[in-house]
């Protein structure tokens, strides 16, 4: 599975950054994504960063995605920074959580897990950080 191929991350546009790459997931810069204050809106930034933890999901357990589903229990979010223009989103995941994550897939068990996720827009700014957990 891509992240793009998502019918809701399709709708609104949402782009899958080169493996390798400093960012995993992008909404492009457009007026559609603004708020009020013509700034992009919380929704957007917070799409961004659901996509970027379901993506570094995939690409770090993409081969075992038919053994488990992986669905966000809890978020929370601190925004920082107005945001604007293209936005980026990236997972940061330390090797414990890794680790852990992959000895439980192994196991079969179900597992509780938390992911950090940054949203930047093109300035390079950290403009949110959420703490996703999942099951």
């Amino acid at each position: 599975m891509n992240i793009e191929d998502i019918p809701f991350n399709r709708l609104i546009g949402l782009q899958r950054e080169p493996a390798g790459g400093e960012f995993a997931v992008s909404l492009p810069a457009d007026a559609c994504y603004h708020n009020h204050l013509g700034i992009v809106h919380a929704a957007a930034q917070l799409a961004v960063a659901e996509a970027a933890s379901g993506d570094w999901m995939l690409r770090n357990f993409g081969d075992h995605a038919e053994e488990f589903i992986s669905v966000v229990r809890r978020m929370e979010t601190k925004f920082k920074h107005p945001a604007r223009g293209r936005i980026f989103g990236k997972a940061v995941v330390g090797a414990p959580v890794r680790a852990q994550l992959a000895a439980d897939l192994a196991s079969k068990r179900a597992w509780f897990f938390s992911l950090g996720v940054e949203v930047f827009d093109e300035t390079g700014r950290t403009r949110s950080r959420e703490a996703w957990s999942g099951l």
